[in-house]
């Protein structure tokens, strides 16, 4: 089945933020914000500002009603700076205007002067000076102190990877409407209605009941509308509430660039032993999470860097740290990964630098380790792995072995261009790893014409969830897909919604959904069995016909749903679904956070120009574990898309701030991404063939992020074709490598 939002995409039909027809009377909002990284606000002048042609009113802290507080898992974040500010792009006014050219025009009136504080941007010096979000966490299995002495092979190193910005399509924005009895409707483009509501609630000091949040679909997420969505929904809402006119702001893109937060640059120390054999027998590594100026989504993004820090490998000894370190950086907040990718890339770091010392291709090491059935995570879950027969299938699809031996050839016969491949396995959790998260709710009803409408807390944002509920709702009451409609997700709907995050919302809505449709089928059976005298359990629905005892009866789907109306039988249900066995138990660092793994193997191929340290990705060949997919072509585009956005982190896209904190990579024209001429030469994704049993809906497992590590490859088969040109090259792990670093390293010297 094809994503049912194509045609509409490919007319320009969908409906975006900036497709919704605005009110009369709309006023427009545009953001003053801090030019400077930490200071103390001495003066603020917004006289002229206020002055200025077709403005309405300026917007301060000091009218907000209600608390002005915007943080989630910890309070530390204000709507508009009070006193201090602590990032550059920290919002300090709101310009209402009549236009959204005459909002803009009065930024450049408004006058404000700082005492300067100290700036921190390295993650490392934050923690030096305890400037910590939350305190450290540790994961620990079996007794690294001990194990060390087992260990023939000792390493020890430094690994960092950088941000990357979201760059969705459509940028962050909201629109807020007043509606009668002091409510308002903000229409948002976020992927967690629910915390748009919640804050906006909060800081203008009434119930959630009097907030509406609706989203119909996103232009791109990718983690970065899951909380820092919330701000604008929230800027526009309590402009709203103080004029009682709507209120629109959609931000220019060197605006949503310079004021929003990006994936977590980490920072980490390594130390990696191996027995004579090549098995990892201790492994200890210390994360320094750059989190920005607050909280966000830090804490939980810290976290799942623990419980991916072993990536695909057992360990029997491990002893993993992380500081969630506080600089004068905008926040940063998830991003497809979530900070797996992050912790990944150290273990890969890690295992690289031991193979290369012992003399050995690091695709030896990292098969020799992979987890088995059985095998214990650090954090105490036990595996259901699939990480060998992805790998074992991705041997016999495409060769491991001779590609490397065809790579040698290839290089002994060309002095100044070199072929480099890396093998990158994965291991990826799903779930919130917040584990009341974990829980959805889905609305089905069936209209006595015999059509169906659905909501759920899931948000399309372009990875297919609207189509995978549609599909979940034609297989349960086997009806042609025509007839159901996914509305748009609506926080009076369905309420107290997780976010679209941890790729988990597939499997949460879909459950749902499946669990509400079963209810209203088992309704219908009764109705059907009634006036065909068999039990319900003879009765069936097969391509929208009525079956009693295997018979086709004359009735229909049409004819079954005006039935059931007519004899007041309910053909709605509002149903809840929380996957079971999840829990786990932070004081000690153990338990079952998630429903199931992902698990997959990806081998990457690059070819390098060694004179001007240019390269392009030949390949990139991949066996993924899609469980049972209920729809591949959806699927298939999520591992294309994930694979050349990881590819992109650890290649090209480069953030750059200053010793200010300020951002220089501020513009598509100073931070690049993989467009059309750096995508690799060829994707090939095959399917893991298996037929285990999973918590996932129809035991399709989920897709969107676990792609994205796949592209750490691409950073090691880039190292593994410099060290063929130059194999005393100083290449620290330092990602992204860019063509620059390509070429510093190529002509390196220890």
């Amino acid at each position: 089945m094809k994503n049912i939002d194509s045609y509409t995409h490919l007319r320009g039909e969908s409906v975006y933020l900036d497709d919704i027809p605005v009110w009369n009377g709309t006023l427009y909002a545009a953001v003053f914000d801090s030019p400077i990284a930490h200071g103390v606000i001495r003066s603020l002048d917004f006289r002229a500002a206020a002055a200025a042609p077709d403005v309405y009113r300026i917007i301060t802290a000091a009218d907000i009603p209600g608390d002005n507080q915007i943080g989630g898992i910890v309070p530390d974040e204000e709507l508009l700076a009070s006193t201090h500010v602590h990032f550059c792009g920290m919002p300090i006014a709101l310009v209402i205007a009549r236009s959204d050219e005459a909002a803009r025009a009065a930024l450049k009136k408004i006058i404000v002067e700082f005492d300067p504080l100290p700036v921190i941007t390295d993650p490392r010096e934050a923690k030096e000076k305890n400037e910590l979000i939350i305190p450290p966490r540790t994961f620990q299995l079996g007794d690294t102190a001990k194990a060390w002495s087992q260990c023939v092979h000792i390493f020890e190193g430094r690994a960092d990877t950088n941000g990357q910005e979201h760059l969705y399509i459509e940028t962050q924005g909201a629109y807020a409407v007043p509606q009668e009895h002091g409510t308002i409707r903000i229409y948002s483009s976020t992927q967690g209605p629910t915390a748009v509501q919640r804050t906006a609630a909060r800081v203008l000091g009434i119930p959630m009941n009097k907030i509406e949040v609706d989203t119909t679909r996103l232009g791109g997420g990718f983690g970065g509308k899951e909380d820092q969505a919330t701000t604008w929904g929230v800027l526009c809402a309590l402009a709203c509430a103080l004029t009682q006119k709507p209120v629109k702001y959609s931000l220019h893109r060197m605006e949503d660039m310079r004021m929003t937060g990006k994936r977590h640059p980490y920072s980490a120390d390594y130390k990696i032993g191996l027995s004579s054999e090549g098995k990892i027998l201790a492994y200890e590594a210390t994360f320094y999470q750059n989190a920005g100026a607050a909280a966000d989504l830090s804490p939980a993004v810290m976290e799942r860097t623990l419980f991916h820090c072993t990536n695909a490998y057992f360990i029997p000894n491990v002893k993993a740290t992380a500081y969630s370190c506080r600089t004068h950086l905008p926040p940063n907040t998830a991003f497809r990964g979530f900070g797996g990718p992050q912790g990944m890339f150290v273990i890969e770091a890690a295992i690289a630098k031991a193979a290369t010392a012992i003399g050995i291709p690091a695709w030896q090491l990292q098969q020799k380790n992979l987890l088995e059935t059985g095998d214990e995570f650090p954090y105490g879950q036990k595996a259901e792995s699939e990480a060998s027969a992805c790998w074992e299938a991705a041997e016999k699809a495409f060769a491991i072995k001779q590609t490397a031996e065809d790579i040698k050839v290839f290089n002994a016969s060309n002095a100044f261009t070199k072929k480099g491949m890396a093998v990158m396995p994965i291991c990826f959790g799903i779930s919130f790893t917040k584990t009341l998260m974990n829980q959805a709710r889905s609305l089905v009803h069936v209209y006595t014409d015999g059509s169906i409408g659905i909501s759920t807390g899931a948000v399309e944002m372009g990875q297919g969830v609207n189509t995978k509920m549609l599909q979940v709702a034609a297989t349960v009451f086997s009806v042609d897909a025509s007839r159901i409609r996914v509305n748009s997700t609506n926080t009076y709907r369905i309420a107290n919604t997780s976010p679209t995050a941890a790729s988990a919302a597939a499997d949460l809505n879909g459950k749902a959904t499946e669990i509400a449709c079963h209810a209203i089928l088992h309704r219908l059976k009764q109705v059907a069995a009634s006036h065909f005298s068999v039990t319900p359990e003879l009765i069936e629905i097969k391509n929208e016909t009525v079956y009693a005892n295997g018979v086709a009866t004359e009735w229909d789907w049409n004819k079954l749903a005006g039935m059931a109306y007519i004899q007041r039988v309910s053909l709605s249900e509002h149903a809840h679904y929380t996957p079971p066995g999840i829990h786990y138990d932070a004081t000690v660092e153990k338990g079952h956070p998630f429903a199931y793994h992902v698990y997959g193997t990806a081998i990457i191929t690059t070819t390098v120009d060694c004179i001007r340290g240019t390269y392009t990705f030949d390949s990139v060949k991949v066996v993924h574990d899609f469980g049972t997919s209920m729809n591949t072509l959806i699927d298939t585009g999520q591992c294309e898309g994930g694979i050349v956005q990881g590819i992109g982190w650890m290649t090209m896209e480069e953030i750059v701030y200053d010793s200010n904190g300020k951002l220089r990579s501020n513009a598509l024209s100073t931070y690049k991404v993989p467009d059309i001429y750096s995508a690799p030469g060829e994707i090939i994704i095959e399917p893991l063939k298996t037929d285990k049993d999973n918590l996932a809906i129809f035991r399709s497992k989920a897709v969107g992020e676990p792609p994205l590590m796949y592209g750490i490859a691409a950073y090691f088969a880039l190292r593994n074709a410099i060290l063929a040109f130059h194999p005393g090259a100083d290449i620290p792990y330092d990602a992204p490598m860019t063509p620059e670093k390509v070429l510093m390293s190529l002509y390196s010297t220890k």
